[in-house]
């Protein structure tokens, strides 16, 4: 067998073809690795994030729910005063009525009087007419 006559061309730029492969190899295998260490950093980061962000879920929670109570709180204060306050009107409501019971007797006697003072009113001018018509 004969050999090809530039062979030894050929093993040549073979061989530098294999040494830039090499380093194309070598090169990828550094920038994934520097793609591994930021994905790395980039997962903790998230995780980070993630857990602030859940940390200010927890506390906005919290607060509102102190809040609620809050709030519930004085709306059942406002409600008892209303309770109150409904009593109180009421009981006003009830004075009102006597009140009203009150007039209506002061009137049933003052009717009473104004009767009494026109009879006796009525009895005077017969009397004075008689004296008149002796």
């Amino acid at each position: 067998m004969t050999e090809p006559p530039d062979i030894e061309a050929r093993v040549t730029a073979l061989e530098v073809r294999m040494e830039q492969a090499a380093s194309d190899a070598a090169a990828a295998r550094h920038l994934a690795a520097a793609r591994d260490r930021d994905l790395a950093d980039l997962t903790v980061k998230v995780d980070v994030n993630r857990s602030a962000i859940n940390a200010l879920g927890v506390q906005t929670a919290a607060r509102f729910d102190r809040l609620e109570a809050r709030v519930e709180s004085g709306f059942a204060q406002v409600d008892r005063r209303f309770a109150q306050i409904d009593q109180r009107f009421a009981q006003i409501d009830r004075q009102f009525e006597q009140v009203d019971r009150n007039f209506a007797e002061i009137r049933g006697r003052l009717d009473q009087t104004a009767a009494g003072q026109q009879q006796i009113t009525d009895m005077l001018t017969t009397l004075i007419e008689r004296q008149d018509g002796r």
